[in-house]
């Protein structure tokens, strides 16, 4: 019994219970992120009657993601020298960011999608940029502000959280929607939508 209580002693206390939490964030990570990316593609299968384009709005989600998680990696080490990260912060900063930046890709590609059923699928993508632009930049500003005076909070993980947060929607505002989605919608032409109908009447 001595023995069983010495063994006890040896795999409790604050180590084992940072294993175990870390154990356990990685686990809900590879579990819920693909979860979700499949859910979303679903939906956007669904709204945009398309496979392609919810793939390309989902890499490029996925890519702002993981630049927003680069960033903040070389920021948090290189310049804050903070001690480490919450193993929660890559899960949340995940749903915030990939939550935030579809629904700015939803925006701006169903009204894409309207106007290239009149125009044709490249002057759609340009009247839907410009038609949608202002609106989600401007609120791309307001949540990056948003979240980054989360960081005036004295506590690690809201401060990594604001920073991948905050970063991560002025990345997709700036960058990506405005300019790399546009951009690969542009070069792909209609066959962005295939296999709906638009593409196969739609125009270049």
């Amino acid at each position: 019994m001595a023995a069983l209580d010495g063994i006890d002693a040896l795999v409790g206390g604050v180590t084992a219970t940072s294993v175990d939490t870390n154990d356990a964030s990685i686990h809900d990570r590879n579990l819920i992120i693909p979860v979700i990316l499949v859910v979303i593609m679903l939906i956007l299968m669904l709204l945009l009657r398309s496979i392609l384009a919810p793939v390309l709005l989902i890499l490029t989600t996925v890519l702002s993601f993981g630049t927003a998680m680069g960033v903040a990696a070389l920021v948090f080490n290189g310049i804050f020298a903070f001690p480490g990260a919450d193993p929660a912060v890559p899960l949340f900063g995940f749903v915030f960011l990939v939550a935030l930046g579809i629904d700015y890709n939803i925006f701006l590609m169903t009204r894409v999608r309207e106007e290239s059923k009149a125009h044709g699928t490249r002057e759609g993508i340009l009247r839907g940029l410009s038609i949608t632009g202002g609106v989600i930049t401007s609120a791309g500003l307001v949540l990056a502000a948003t979240f980054a005076a989360l960081s005036v909070i004295p506590i690690l993980f809201l401060v990594q959280l604001a920073f991948i947060v905050a970063f991560g929607v002025l990345l997709d505002t700036f960058v990506v929607r405005s300019l790399l989605v546009p951009a690969l919608t542009y070069d792909i032409g209609k066959a962005i939508w295939w296999p709906s109908k638009l593409w196969r009447r739609g125009e270049d």
